[in-house]
């Protein structure tokens, strides 16, 4: 028995690595993907893409001695399959099936905890000596930032999943972190703040409102709007942006701002998730006082920067997600609409909120403490923080 839960395969499979599924789907490779989890599970949170041909085929289907012959139908046997599963298991078993019926098959290792293991990394183009890079985790659209300046950096947004990465990528540019800085109280990701500062002795940043939430563990540098910190020779400035959350706060390097979840390059932010429905109202005018006030009223050329991004955002041609605040005002009509309008609009169409978002945001706040798999599974899925499932831009 290769696991408790299933017998040895009556095959072996082949297996593909996270990353070499995804670059075969970025280079538009034809995949037919079957994923064997339950449908809630599938529905909730799947692998996308243009050239992704899924199919969803619970494992049990193929656990019976002879598996019905219609659990095969829709399966084609001409082209390769791709087999995933929750964590690389169940996959193999039904790979495993596969390849002795015939099928070109490979199984995705560690299934779709490996996918959301995927990591990348990209330089946004800036005029100065400062380097800032984006991380992307293409399974729940969670970005994050590294600036670095002369031997200082800082982390903003960084994931408790991925401290290690943002070490070594920092020391590869010869920088040490000294700010580990959060823009909110996640409530789709477990904050990698404190993992952060204990690893490399970071000061951990988070602001005076966001911790006014109720945080129940030391910040470092408790900051508020207009205050500034120093990287190197590049200056931070706190610019406090509530809507998303009361405590919501965007950071400022050069025209680059990181504006956490209120401003995304294909919609707003959802304001529901710090009051509920009843604050919901309450804080969507709030968003639009913000949009209109802080952000949209700095120069056309400013770079919006932010913590997410759907599966409706177009990213540029280096595969980041950035746009100027001139592009987002012709391509996002909700950023041009009267007060009530724009809160009725956002209220509309706002999709459920991110899975287990009340532990995480517990987790972050500091009141719970999962150990490190628990973190993992706690985040596992889309995000959700934004106003609209579909991107609110257009041509």
């Amino acid at each position: 028995m290769s696991d408790p839960d299933f017998p040895e395969p009556p095959a072996e499979v082949k297996s593909i690595s996270p990353t070499t599924l995804k670059e075969r789907i970025d280079a538009g490779e034809d995949v037919v993907l079957l994923d064997t989890r339950a449908k809630s599970e599938y529905e909730e949170w799947r692998i996308d893409g243009e050239s992704v041909d899924p199919l969803n085929i619970p494992y049990f289907e193929f656990l019976a001695g002879d598996p019905d012959e219609s659990t095969f139908e829709s399966i084609p046997e001409d082209r390769p399959v791709v087999v995933t599963c929750a964590k690389g298991e169940s996959s193999r078993y039904v790979g495993g099936i596969l390849a002795d019926r015939g099928y070109e098959v490979e199984h995705l290792e560690r299934g779709m905890n490996g996918w959301a293991s995927i990591y990348e990394y990209e330089e946004l183009a800036t005029d100065g000596a400062t380097t800032i890079a984006q991380y992307r985790r293409p399974s729940s659209g969670c970005l994050a930032y590294l600036i670095v300046n002369g031997d200082e950096a800082a982390v903003i947004d960084p994931l408790r999943a991925f401290v290690d990465t943002y070490e070594a990528d920092a020391r590869a540019l010869g920088a040490d972190i000294i700010y580990a800085i959060d823009t909110h109280i996640h409530a789709d990701h477990v904050s990698g703040v404190r993992q952060l500062a204990a690893k490399t002795g970071a000061a951990t940043v988070l602001s005076k409102p966001a911790i006014e939430r109720g945080v129940e563990y030391d910040v470092d540098e408790p900051v508020t709007d207009g205050d500034h910190l120093s990287v190197g020779d590049a200056t931070i400035e706190v610019v406090h942006t509530p809507g998303h959350t009361t405590g919501m706060t965007s950071f400022r390097v050069d025209d680059v701002l990181f504006t956490g979840d209120g401003l995304f390059t294909e919609s707003v932010a959802r304001p529901d998730l710090e009051e509920g429905d009843d604050g919901a109202a309450d804080a969507a005018r709030q968003l639009y006082e913000t949009l209109q006030e802080r952000i949209l009223s700095l120069p056309d050329e400013t770079v919006i920067a932010p913590a997410h991004f759907s599966d409706a955002a177009t990213p540029n041609d280096d595969a980041t997600y950035t746009a100027t605040l001139d592009e987002l005002m012709d391509t996002m009509d909700a950023l041009t609409l009267p007060q009530e309008e724009f809160i009725e609009f956002i209220l509309s169409d706002m999709p459920p909120r991110p899975a287990n978002y009340e532990e995480i945001i517990a987790t972050n706040l500091g009141r719970q403490s999962p150990d490190d798999d628990e973190a993992f599974r706690l985040e596992l899925g889309p995000n959700n923080c934004a106003a609209s499932q579909d991107a609110l831009t257009g041509d």
